[in-house]
């Protein structure tokens, strides 16, 4: 019971954090579009959109229907979701109108290297991996932290290529990252 209802009340406050950032990404949206954004990737964002759904589906199902218990590195997986909500935080502040579920990119636009940017180029994807790890692991649901680790790889093979190549189509974006590495921090001397 214990285990059920720290689960509920977890996937609950995942749940409406997702919806909040829709929102937010709904009128980052718009406003760029009307800035004159320029979208790219459409044919892949669907498939991206039902993994995540897949992953609430499949983790609820493994959870509720297999007894493991919770994990008894608990605190380590917690501490892990908390620091890349931290993160996901720091990542909308910093890129703050030019944040987005999608790849929007506006022409001549200066590229933003502040916040996490400073020291990666797709912080937000690291993000989602610790979250798509952390939060299974947390509840002993090892098949879809497997599974759903696999997937996301997967789906940011075609995701990080077709924003860069979007980003340096339209920005200095290969300029401005030039010394930064992709997921692993450089070292700032």
């Amino acid at each position: 019971m214990q285990k059920s209802l720290l689960f509920i009340l977890l996937l609950s406050v995942i749940v409406l954090q997702r919806i909040i950032e829709l929102y937010i990404a709904r009128g980052n949206e718009k406003w760029m579009k009307q800035q004159g954004a320029i979208e790219f990737g459409q044919r892949h964002y669907k498939y991206m959109v039902l993994l995540h759904v897949l992953f609430f589906i499949f983790l609820s199902a493994e959870t509720l229907m297999i007894p493991r218990g919770i994990s008894p590195a608990w605190p380590v997986f917690l501490c892990l979701f908390g620091l890349a909500q931290a993160v996901r935080i720091w990542v909308i502040t910093s890129l703050g109108r030019f944040w987005n579920t999608k790849i929007l990119v506006l022409a001549d636009t200066n590229v933003i290297r502040k916040g996490p940017y400073r020291y990666l180029k797709h912080p937000n994807y690291l993000v989602v991996a610790l979250e798509l790890m952390s939060v299974p692991l947390l509840f002993n649901s090892f098949f879809t932290a497997v599974l759903f680790t696999v997937l996301n790889i997967l789906m940011l093979k075609i995701r990080i290529p077709l924003e860069e190549m979007a980003l340096n189509t339209l920005t200095e974006y290969d300029e401005a990252f030039r010394n930064c590495h992709r997921f692993i921090p450089k070292i700032v001397k």
